[in-house]
């Protein structure tokens, strides 16, 4: 196992408004009702869980990709990259509820080819239509040895705000931190034909540490000339 360097604060950044300000609301509300004051710590204390950020462990292998985020599987198949000139992928989809870590992070090693944002609508980030009619970032790494994988940021039905701090022609690391998403969310990842996933439906999964995918031996020029 592995730890990628991660210089970020266990508190993430993009929560630091909302926790400094649901804390100073608590404790003015305490010096005049501790009663009154409860629903406000309830609500700090959630903030302080919410933007939790912490490192984690990588496992060791080539070929690996690693989850982007903590949550539920709840999509593996083939389906068509929209993000990619349509190509033909293995779609695999990460749903994160309020109480998961939202800090999003880089499946595999990759220069990032391509950021794009789309407006849309709030859906359950559960559902199937969420994937294509939500709000959503989509970020296509290339790999070192040349293959395209698309990592989709999808809004759910409170969150309303997706951050992505990647840019166009960046070399990223696998399990390098990206983005966050406020709120309860989704992320879609689309990888290249003949990829091996290693989750199922229904696993609850880690970002960094768990391994989604094995990504296929790409083929040598002397085997295609073979």
């Amino acid at each position: 196992m592995k730890i990628p360097p991660y210089p970020h604060p266990l508190i993430a950044r993009e929560g630091w408004p909302i926790l400094i300000g649901a804390l100073i609301v608590a404790l003015l509300v305490s010096a005049w009702s501790w009663w009154v004051s409860i629903p406000f710590w309830i609500f700090a204390v959630f903030a302080l869980q919410f933007f939790r950020d912490p490192s984690r462990e990588a496992p060791d292998g080539d070929g690996l990709v690693l989850c982007p985020a903590d949550g539920r599987i709840v999509c593996v198949e083939d389906a068509a990259d929209p993000y990619a000139g349509g190509r033909p992928a293995l779609k695999i989809s990460v749903f994160m509820n309020v109480f998961n870590v939202h800090s999003n992070r880089v499946p595999v090693d990759g220069a990032v080819q391509s950021i794009e944002y789309f407006p849309g609508k709030f859906f359950n980030a559960a559902l199937d239509k969420a994937s294509l009619e939500n709000e959503r970032n989509a970020m296509v790494l290339q790999t070192p040895d040349g293959q395209t994988v698309t990592a989709v940021q999808v809004a759910g039905l409170v969150a309303k705000r997706i951050l992505c701090h990647a840019s166009v022609g960046q070399s990223l690391y696998a399990g390098q931190r990206y983005g966050f998403i406020r709120f309860g969310s989704r992320v879609d990842v689309y990888l290249p034909p003949g990829t091996r996933p290693r989750v199922a439906i229904g696993d609850k999964v880690k970002a960094t540490s768990t391994v989604l995918a094995e990504l296929p031996v790409p083929a040598r020029d002397d085997d295609s000339a073979a």
